[in-house]
């Protein structure tokens, strides 16, 4: 990546273009926020980090008028202002891109742009405009989107770059985002620090949420810190480097980001033969063992995830064929892939992976209903015990059992999600971005439990745009590029991201 030269737009001797003072937030009897300070200058881009739940995403919740303060003072440009909701946010010219998209699925992507700020010519919404504005928009990220899809048959990456278009259409003087790059790969990231360098040599202040300590490095002007609530300290980021980051994060310091690897490979367990469904997936080929984890990567739209989809019988297949244990199989939807030992953790943990109106304890449940069930009874004490053996040794962070899943921060969330599927004890987990959204120490956590997956002679495949993961991680990794195997990486630990991206531009 290139690195950004530093912004000398701000001046730390002129009124902060925002500051936020004694800001604390409580929801019952847990502390979210407890006295925390943030400042922001024109032209600046701040960094804000911290584990999941540390209180990064209240913060900006209440910086965008989603959420209430309990107390403490905001002001823009010097003045004292009062942000009841989101709407005199974005007066202010406060605009927030958060963690969880907030697009209408059933809507084209034009729509979600400018929904609510139509533009019209003689009482028409003139369409052709919108969509050049659009793809001017997608142009200047460096990624392309189709401005007439509907934003629900857009993945996961796509709908993020929506949401990013989305907040630049807008005239905003404070920019806010959550985690933007969670799911993009090294090439669409340095366009987006293109685009953030470009917001600052225009004035406009940025706050970046990310857990991603690397790219922080590169984009951001200085750090700030928060864990359990309380802001730890805000540093130049010539100042400090990420262990001294992480340390600050978790509390404690941190020898390596990748676990130990090298599992020993068993037995073939899947082959996948042909697989096709076009456009997105055309003769995948390729075979998994006992007791290693296989990478797959590849540039957003590779078909990587609709592979997946149809390995685990969420898609039907046009033509190909998969095996198990030598045995040809037709999966023919989720729950025949469940019985047949085959567990999807999906890149969309909101959509796909939990039902966000049910506790934590009934999400858990779901797919091992035959476990706890007798006579169509259910076993409530077994259930129990059961769930909470997983969240001891994930360390999920719940006020209780019967806790809405939609209350979860974003890591807590993905954790629950792999305690249901590590409860049906399947023999192939396909893991679909497992680290998006998490933070740098449960990151470590399902590292490990990834590699103990694998030592038990568990099909670990993993699907991740982060390349420094994907070889960090994997036993051999494969690259897709538009529907297709376009070559194989048999010893990752020597292999380089650019040894990665060449295949995957092919």
């Amino acid at each position: 990546m290139t690195v950004l030269r530093r912004n000398v737009f701000w001046n730390l001797m002129d009124p902060p273009l925002l500051e936020m003072t004694a800001v604390s937030k409580s929801f019952g009897p847990v502390r979210a926020l407890e006295g925390v300070d943030l400042r922001l200058h024109r032209g600046e881009c701040l960094a804000l980090i911290g584990e999941n739940g540390a209180g990064k995403s209240t913060l900006m919740k209440i910086l965008g008028g989603v959420l209430p303060a309990d107390s403490g003072r905001i002001r823009v440009d010097g003045r004292p202002v009062a942000i009841a909701n989101c709407h005199q946010a974005r007066q202010l010219g406060i605009v927030v891109i958060h963690q969880e998209f907030n697009l209408v699925p059933t809507m084209t992507v034009r729509d979600n742009i400018f929904l609510g700020r139509e533009i019209s010519r003689f009482g028409v919404i003139d369409t052709a405009r919108e969509n050049r504005i659009a793809r001017e928009l997608f142009d200047r990220i460096g990624v392309a989107v189709d401005p007439d899809a509907t934003c629900r048959e857009l993945t996961v990456a796509e709908q993020q770059v929506v949401e990013i278009a989305k907040a630049l259409s807008q005239d905003s003087r404070i920019l806010v985002m959550d985690e933007p790059s969670a799911t993009l790969t090294s090439r669409e990231v340095d366009r987006l620090f293109d685009v953030i360098a470009d917001l600052k040599r225009h004035g406009i202040g940025v706050v970046y949420v990310s857990h991603r300590l690397d790219e922080l490095f590169e984009v951001a002007d200085r750090v700030m810190v928060l864990r359990d609530g309380r802001l730890v300290g805000t540093h130049a980021t010539g100042e400090v480097d990420k262990p001294k980051l992480i340390e600050m994060m978790v509390g404690r310091s941190m020898d390596q980001e990748f676990p130990p690897g090298g599992h020993r490979r068993g037995r073939c367990v899947l082959e996948v033969k042909g697989l096709a469904r076009r456009p997105k997936v055309r003769g995948v080929s390729f075979s998994a063992c006992a007791g290693e984890i296989l990478g797959i990567a590849g540039l957003v739209g590779s078909g990587r995830t609709e592979t997946a989809r149809l390995v685990c019988g969420i898609d039907r297949p046009e033509a190909g064929g998969i095996l198990l244990d030598g045995r040809p199989v037709a999966i023919r939807s989720p729950r025949h892939a469940i019985a047949l030992g085959i567990g999807y953790l999906s890149e969309d943990r909101k959509g796909d992976g939990l039902v966000l109106g049910m506790n934590c304890q009934e999400n858990f449940a779901l797919p091992n209903m035959r476990k706890f069930s007798l006579a169509g009874w259910i076993r409530q004490a077994l259930l129990r015990d059961r769930f909470q053996r997983h969240v001891d040794s994930l360390g999920v962070r719940l006020s209780g059992h019967s806790q809405p899943a939609a209350e979860l921060s974003g890591g807590n969330q993905q954790k629950l999600v792999l305690a249901k599927w590590l409860e049906t004890d399947s023999r192939v987990l396909v893991f679909d971005e497992p680290t998006r959204g998490i933070d740098v120490g449960a990151k470590y956590e399902i590292h490990q439990l990834m590699h103990r997956l694998a030592e038990a002679g568990k099909v670990i495949i993993m699907i991740s745009s982060e390349l420094e993961e994907v070889l960090g991680m994997s036993d051999r990794v494969l690259v897709m590029h538009e529907g297709r195997i376009k070559g194989e990486l048999a010893d990752p630990a020597s292999a380089t991201q650019a040894d990665v991206l060449s295949m995957a531009v092919a």
